[in-house]
């Protein structure tokens, strides 16, 4: 147990928990045994369904008695109490019992709670959330979206820190290319924050990156670029669109090939390359936000994935903790 990475699981956050919680950490399970499941939540209902399917060397379950409801607002989760699975999930990273934690439940209040218990990385002023995008070659890094409205240039140039960071921690034999994202590729365009954060990184020399200029909404899939740059303003109205941009290509290629004869006979024709075109928007295969910016990782899951996606989540959790990202980060702060 001593070599396993130690994971806080949130069982009680997101739709469907604690069931779809544990049906991911026993899918998980099955192709990987690096992991230590310390699991917050209602222990007689999480025990009845992981019923003798992991080894039990290789999760504990705390038994919590409230969970973070998803109505209940940032401050209403943080005066809901201390015994809620979400606070002490977040808690047992902050003694150390923990490597990293991870919740399906309510956004805000994961981050309110993140920040009440954990502390700041040091020279760092604000957080960031952070995703994972698909791209034309591989992956990206995309953050702020949404823990910061508004950015100074500084938060800026310490969110492509953090985000090249994280990307090595992901992907360590590749050196990201971090861009940020503007209205236009050309310097006089933007906004002065944006103006001055491209200064301050073009003067900047760092092993961890290359500073790759200004990225463009409609080049973000394009893959030259592995760490795209922005406030939370503008980087959830990019998630945003692109999700929905996503959803809506599935779906009307769902009701273009089902339609007709010819649709369906055109979709029997294309079955395999549709499967993986399919697979390849899947948004379960990419799901999972990473808070940084405090000294433990926390990881925030889709509160209406699957099991699937849940699993995937643990996945992007083991990766962190084996690459050392806050290490990583403090090394490259200045």
């Amino acid at each position: 147990m001593h070599d396993l990475i130690k994971i806080a699981v949130d069982a009680m956050g997101g739709d469907g928990s604690p069931k779809k919680i544990i049906d991911g950490i026993i899918h998980n399970h099955k192709h990987n045994k690096e992991n230590f499941f310390r699991i917050f939540g209602k222990k007689n209902i999480i025990e009845n369904d992981l019923n003798s399917k992991i080894d039990k060397k290789f999760y504990e379950v705390i038994d919590t008695e409230n969970a973070v409801k998803s109505t209940d607002s940032p401050l209403e989760a943080a005066k809901r109490g201390k015994d809620t699975s979400m606070w002490l999930a977040i808690e047992s990273v902050k003694k150390k019992d923990s490597d990293i934690v991870i919740s399906a439940g309510n956004t805000g209040a994961l981050l309110v709670i993140s920040k009440l218990n954990l502390k700041m990385i040091e020279n760092i002023d604000k957080p960031a959330l952070s995703a994972l995008w698909p791209n034309k070659k591989g992956m990206s890094v995309v953050l702020d979206l949404g823990a910061n409205i508004e950015c100074s240039a500084k938060n800026l140039v310490d969110f492509s820190i953090m985000g090249a960071s994280l990307y090595k921690s992901l992907y360590p034999q590749e050196n990201p290319n971090v861009a940020l994202l503007n209205i236009g590729s050309e310097e006089l365009k933007g906004n002065e924050t944006i103006k001055e954060t491209f200064q301050l990184m073009n003067n900047k020399k760092s092993d961890s990156y290359n500073f790759a200029g200004y990225i463009e909404g409609n080049e973000i899939m394009n893959g030259d670029v592995n760490v795209i740059v922005s406030d939370g303003f503008t980087g959830n109205v990019a998630l945003k669109t692109a999700e929905g941009t996503a959803n809506f290509i599935t779906s009307e290629l769902k009701h273009a090939l089902s339609g007709s004869i010819i649709g369906k006979l055109s979709s029997l024709l294309n079955i395999s390359n549709l499967r993986k075109f399919k697979k390849r928007l899947d948004p379960r295969l990419y799901n999972g936000a990473i808070f940084i910016g405090l000294d433990a990782p926390v990881v925030k899951s889709h509160g209406g994935t699957d099991y699937f996606g849940f699993s995937n989540s643990i996945d992007v959790c083991n990766k962190i903790v084996k690459g050392n990202l806050i290490k990583k980060i403090n090394e490259n702060i200045e």
